[in-house]
């Protein structure tokens, strides 16, 4: 459930000042949207929007992580993009007035800024550069989304599992997400990750602990990526 609390007016600053979008603002504008927003805290799983929800507002993370999902033809939920601290979400549906096109859920305890649609397009038409910027911002999305997509439609399950878990990885090579999160992120069922694990499990590539996942063999793991990709 959302509920909203206080939030210092300089910690609300700092983030739109530091956010990719927002920074192109002057400080004057920034503090314009800060007083025209009011704060959102959202627990871990607490949903942000849903498909279909009007486009009314942008947010600015402050603290947590969003993620963007969708539902593949299956019912499995697919995560799109994973956005943390400092970072604007929202803004699409916001710029042509639409409706959300995806459900954005927090995946962890997360504190977010709301500016009304209506406060962020009187301070774009005010200063065209930060205008831009938002273009350029929303260019750079739609081509890793692309690339995401892209990733789907040509490598096998191994290929995108491997993707995944080289990404996800920590300092010493530990991956602390669930099989059940991994399956999710993937749009897999568990079980089929659950074999392919194993599978490398049996080969060294990897070592299944209570505590998550550790790497033994990155270098294979790329080689799977770069075996499906060029086959």
């Amino acid at each position: 459930m959302v509920s909203r609390a206080s939030d210092p007016l300089e910690q609300v600053l700092a983030a739109l000042q530091g956010a990719e979008v927002l920074k192109a603002f002057s400080q004057d504008a920034c503090r314009a949207l800060a007083q025209a927003g009011s704060p959102i805290d959202l627990a871990a799983g607490g949903v942000l929007c849903e498909t279909g929800d009007p486009g009314d507002a942008v947010f600015v993370i402050l603290t947590g992580e969003i993620e963007v999902r969708t539902t593949s033809p299956a019912g499995r939920d697919v995560r799109l993009v994973a956005l943390g601290r400092g970072a604007v979400v929202g803004e699409m549906a916001v710029l042509d007035g639409g409706p959300r096109s995806a459900d954005m859920v927090a995946t962890r305890r997360s504190r977010l800024w709301r500016i009304p649609r209506s406060a962020l397009l009187d301070r774009l038409e005010a200063e065209p550069k930060a205008a831009v910027a938002l273009l350029v911002e929303l260019s750079t999305r739609l081509r890793k989304t692309n690339a995401a997509l892209e990733s789907r439609a040509t490598l096998g399950l191994g290929g995108r599992l491997a993707q995944l878990v080289l990404a996800e990885q920590n300092a010493v090579g530990m991956i602390t997400l669930t099989q059940a999160e991994l399956a999710r992120r993937l749009g897999a069922s568990r079980e089929k990750v659950n074999r392919k694990l194993h599978e490398w499990a049996a080969e060294g590539f990897v070592v299944i602990t209570p505590s998550g996942l550790r790497l033994q063999a990155p270098d294979r793991l790329l080689g799977v990526v770069a075996n499906q990709a060029n086959s």
